[in-house]
């Protein structure tokens, strides 16, 4: 075997076939690779070893026989039609394309050309399903009639730019893992005959149209289900085959299978037998494999690469190849049924928002609003609303009841195309969206490269003001002397990189936002909240500590000042601000002049007789320089670093000194707001985003908090 091979496309699975034609060693040559992105082209070329080129047409004419289709599935019937017809073999990414009528087109051209082409139904060859089969083959569970899948996945993070293909179509994400699906419904039921989808948007992947999808599939031997899910976690992959003399269950990511047989004992006997075999078949599984993986006996994507082998020794012999395209026509097929409806209805509602923002819109007198499904851009937007303003709402998905007399504007704050489509038209820019939780490639993207996309559509668009909502995150909380107040003076953190990505990326928009204005004289007024606190914004947090069995996990002695400031107040402040003079880039604070610390407000809210464990400063500071040494063992950054439990811990105090700038003091302030959210959780004891209520909760406080009554 000597084959000389290319690959087109250089996504994340290019790194698994070119793992799995090394494998193969001196039989396959990896002639080069080609990519519309020249730049990512060369990248890879360079990291593989290889040759990159401008055209599929040129890698064939530096002797490519065989290549690799690993771009975007709408791409494939185009590129693997082209090679088909220059001469080449042909192992194609699933799915074998977009739709059954490209797939006939690929079918057809194969036939004509006399060349071969595969398709990578990868999880036939993974080696857990194909013991399963083996089992299945067996007769060990009888006749199979039903088989439940449930597959729960992350897509990588949004790094920003252009949107990734899983965010282009509602339907991308079905298109994605469904096909694998469905081509294991025929393994182990036979032809499917019927797929009954339905879809829905819980928010575990806010940009996807839809993250959780069910199907009923009906095949010839039996009925079965399956889930696709970004919202359970961890990360799930099972399978559960159901036969009439047992049950096997299937785990892919743990890569370990347990069967529960029919046996002729008494079925408290069989319960209590199949359980020891299920806790067995897991205790001995998951070290053995954890061992391969060590030792590269079990390989990422090791279904893949035994498939790019077998199609490589298929070519070899002559043989048929592991999966055809025609099998491979029969899950595009039934994906693409399901797909449709799904896309239609996203279509729909999109259709139906445009008619309605039509209704709403006053172009150049809208205020646009950025992560206005957050509790502050909800407040903003009912506080803006109270003052007759025209409001427009940047979400991130579409909302299942869009807000009364607000504009609705879908988009991540990474995507250029969608922020200039929002700003558009609008003549003030409140921008309060960012990133709350991930690492920080999500904090780049959407606070960072958002606040730069916001600030340039601003100037594109002559918007009349920009109100940005920073943090007091962004000051050094560690640095200067406790008796100096933190204030608009008081100096930025030069430590950032430790704070953790949050307050990295808070501080890089700012510092965009003032070179905004300061350059580009873009009118700006950037404001810096303190802890907000209020309706979906709990008093309590990890700021405070953790509640562990009614028990408050608390670092230090507990006096810690948080510059707590309720959400309406806040949204006054937004308010106040957009109606202001103020606009050359003031840097104003929002903060409450009542001052709590950790125990006043775990005690406020829980009362006095709430129990505490206070873990001392040196053991924190023991801990966080320990975890620093783990982490620089794997090259990593530890989240629970000194400097930052330092910044965590500093006792300082906060103040605003240029809020009168814009006429703005608390109207309601902290111990108000307290109160309001006390009554709010008795009212609503059910309430998730809130501790379980206590007795005594309004009780004294020592200094600096007042008497609530």
């Amino acid at each position: 075997m000597k084959f000389r091979s290319a690959f087109v496309g250089t996504g994340y699975i290019s790194e698994y076939h070119l793992k799995a034609i090394r494998r193969l060693g001196d039989q396959v040559e990896l002639v080069g690779v080609f990519d519309t992105d020249k730049s990512k082209c060369q990248h890879w070329a360079k990291t593989a070893n290889t040759t990159p080129y401008s055209s599929l047409r040129e890698l064939r004419e530096a002797g490519a026989q065989i290549i690799h289709i690993l771009t975007p599935p709408q791409t494939h019937a185009e590129v693997a039609i082209e090679a088909l017809r220059l001469g080449c073999h042909v192992f194609i990414e699933k799915p074998l394309a977009s739709t059954t009528a490209e797939c006939d087109m690929i079918i057809k051209e194969v036939e004509q050309s006399g060349k071969t082409a595969c398709v990578s139904h990868s999880l036939l060859y993974d080696p857990q399903i194909r013991k399963a089969l083996e089992t299945v083959r067996s007769g060990k569970l009888g006749r199979i009639i039903g088989l439940d899948i449930l597959r729960s996945s992350a897509y990588p993070p949004y790094a920003g730019g252009v949107l990734p293909p899983q965010y282009r179509t509602a339907s991308y994400p079905f298109q994605d893992l469904g096909i694998h699906a469905c081509y294991l419904f025929e393994a182990f039921l036979g032809p499917i005959e019927d797929v009954n989808g339905a879809w829905a948007s819980l928010g575990g992947d806010p940009d996807l149209a839809f993250d959780e999808w069910r199907a009923l599939v009906r095949c010839r031997d039996g009925i079965g289900q399956f889930q696709l899910s970004w919202n359970t976690k961890p990360l799930q992959s099972q399978l559960t085959i159901h036969g009439t003399k047992g049950v096997l269950r299937v785990d892919l990511f743990l890569m370990s299978q347990s069967l529960r047989a029919a046996l002729p004992v008494p079925k408290p006997v069989e319960r209590v037998i199949n359980a020891l075999s299920d806790s067995t078949s897991m205790f001995f599984d998951v070290p053995r494999n954890a061992l391969g993986v060590l030792t590269r006996r079990i390989l990422p994507y090791h279904g893949l690469q035994d498939l790019i082998r077998a199609f490589y020794y298929s070519l070899e012999s002559g043989g048929p190849v592991p999966v055809g395209v025609r099998e491979a026509r029969s899950a595009v097929y039934w994906t693409e049924d399901v797909s449709r409806e799904a896309d239609a209805e996203y279509q729909e509602k999109l259709r139906t928002l445009s008619v309605r923002n039509s209704c709403l819109r006053e172009p150049g007198k809208s205020v646009l609003i950025t992560g206005a499904s957050g509790s502050l851009g909800r407040a903003v937007s009912l506080a803006l609303q109270d003052f007759g303003h025209s409001v427009r709402l940047l979400m991130r998905r579409l909302p299942a009841k869009s807000p009364a007399n607000a504009e609705v504007v879908v988009g991540n704050l990474g995507n250029p195309a969608a922020v200039d489509d929002a700003v558009r038209g609008a003549s003030i820019v409140i921008h309060a969206g960012a990133a709350m939780s991930g690492g920080w490639p999500e904090h780049e993207c959407a606070t960072v490269a958002g606040t730069k996309n916001v600030l340039e559509a601003c100037l594109r668009h002559k918007v009349k003001k920009l109100v940005y909502v920073s943090s007091m995150s962004v000051l050094d909380w560690a640095g200067a002397p406790p008796s100096s107040p933190l204030d608009e003076t008081s100096p930025l953190e030069h430590r950032a990189d430790e704070r953790g990505s949050y307050t990295r990326a808070k501080l890089a928009a700012e510092r965009l936002v003032s070179e905004y204005a300061s350059e580009h004289h873009l009118p700006v007024v950037i404001l810096r909240p303190g802890k907000i606190f209020g309706p979906r914004q709990p008093l309590l947090s990890s700021a405070i500590g953790w509640k562990v069995r009614g028990r408050w996990i608390m670092l230090g002695d507990g006096d810690v000042g948080i510059p707590f400031v309720y959400l309406d107040d806040v949204a006054d402040a937004v308010v106040a601000a957009m109606q202001s003079e103020v606009s050359a880039g003031e840097v104003i604070q929002i903060s409450d002049p009542v001052q709590l610390t950790q125990n006043d407000a775990l005690r406020l809210w829980e009362g006095e007789k709430v129990r505490v464990l206070h873990i001392p400063r040196w053991i924190v500071y023991a801990l966080a320089s320990f975890s620093q040494l783990l982490f620089r063992l794997i090259n990593r950054e530890s989240p629970v670093g000194i400097y930052r439990m330092r910044s965590a811990m500093a006792k300082r105090r906060f103040q605003s000194s240029k809020a009168d700038l814009i006429g703005w003091k608390p109207a309601l302030g902290v111990m108000e707001g307290i109160k309001r959210e006390l009554k709010r959780r008795q009212e609503r004891p059910v309430d998730t985003l809130l501790t379980k209520s206590s007795e005594n909760t309004l009780e004294t406080v020592e200094s600096p908090a007042p008497q609530v009554s």
